[in-house]
């Protein structure tokens, strides 16, 4: 059975409030837990006029504090920028707050273009050489490993808690998946920015994983769900145009169906966007499972983390409804 999850960039939709998408947000989050989702991960993102989440620990707090079961957790953490000491601090103290349902997704992303890098680091931005090491320091000190040898020996990042929230890595590629398996923890692959590379980077991962980790494995895609096809395919332009604009730098806000209509298409810009469509899944119920059936088999997997990125919160809302119908979560 496919297990679904939510990855929320919590994109902002031109003339919307930002008060409001985040309480749309909770309220997401509360509908995704109804609706079976096993997850409910945030993204981080700094410096866009429309991407609101910034600071993934503090909505996840937020989160799980108004849901009961469903697991929370960042997708992911910038750890390039970051102290390893600091994240395992804030994971352990959301785990916790609410035993057993925190995840920690780690991203290597460096956050940004070069002052927002420098801003995070407070002038000192860290390479991404130095990124394997971060990462070995953040697992030993989430699982309370730290060797005798290490330089910070004796230092514990508190609070001790019974069962130390799972850490996944996010890529996109083979060396993403090798450096999951060689440091023991989950990996989750972002087909929806690098489709073409999923099959060989999980050949990787289950062919390194130890048993502990073989079995922590997804993808994150884009999935657009309506009652028919077509009906699919017409709200997945505001997608459409949103996707476009961010890679182009322009606005990172999504496009109202108007806007959609009135925007000066290039033939460049039809190219990509057709492009782009090989991230998402759109459809009807019948057409999202079959193609997630054959992703899934594809990928050796039985779950993914879906992002919806549509104007309107009630068309993302039946979007999510419908995919968990379609593999009966729901």
């Amino acid at each position: 059975m496919i297990k679904l999850g939510i990855l929320d960039q919590i994109p902002l939709s031109k003339g919307h409030l930002v008060e409001d998408r985040l309480k749309e947000t909770l309220e997401m989050v509360q509908l995704a837990e109804q609706l079976g989702y096993s997850r409910y991960w945030f993204a981080e993102h700094h410096g866009t006029k429309g991407m609101l989440s910034s600071a993934p620990e503090i909505l996840m707090a937020a989160a799980a504090a108004s849901t009961k079961y469903i697991r929370i957790g960042t997708g992911g953490i910038l750890l390039p920028q970051y102290s390893p000491y600091k994240v395992a601090e804030v994971s352990k103290q959301l785990a916790a707050l609410f035993p057993g349902r925190i995840d920690i997704g780690i991203g290597r992303s460096p956050g940004g273009n070069r002052a927002i890098q420098t801003a995070l680091s407070d002038g000192e931005p860290k390479g991404m050489e130095d990124f394997d090491r971060k990462l070995r320091d953040l697992v030993y000190f989430i699982r309370d490993q730290l060797p005798n040898t290490h330089a910070y020996s004796g230092v514990k990042a508190v609070p001790q808690v019974e069962s130390p929230p799972p850490i996944w890595l996010l890529g996109l590629g083979e060396n993403s998946a090798e450096l999951a398996a060689d440091h023991d923890i989950g990996f989750v692959f972002g087909h929806f920015i690098k489709p073409q590379r999923g099959a060989k980077a999980f050949e990787v991962f289950h062919q390194a994983a130890s048993p502990n980790t073989n079995n922590q494995d997804m993808a994150a895609i884009f999935i657009i769900c309506a009652d028919t096809d077509e009906e699919a395919w017409e709200l997945a332009k505001t997608q459409d145009l949103w996707l476009l604009k961010v890679e182009k730098g322009i606005d990172s806000r999504v496009p109202s169906p108007e806007e959609v209509v009135n925007y000066p298409y290039t033939a460049l810009d039809k190219e990509r966007m057709i492009h782009n469509h090989s991230r998402m899944i759109i459809g009807s119920k019948e057409t999202v499972r079959r193609k997630l059936m054959i992703l899934a088999e594809q990928y050796g997997i039985n779950e993914f983390l879906i992002l919806c990125n549509l104007h309107y919160a009630n068309d993302r809302k039946k979007s999510y409804q419908l995919v968990a119908e379609a593999v009966g979560q729901s």
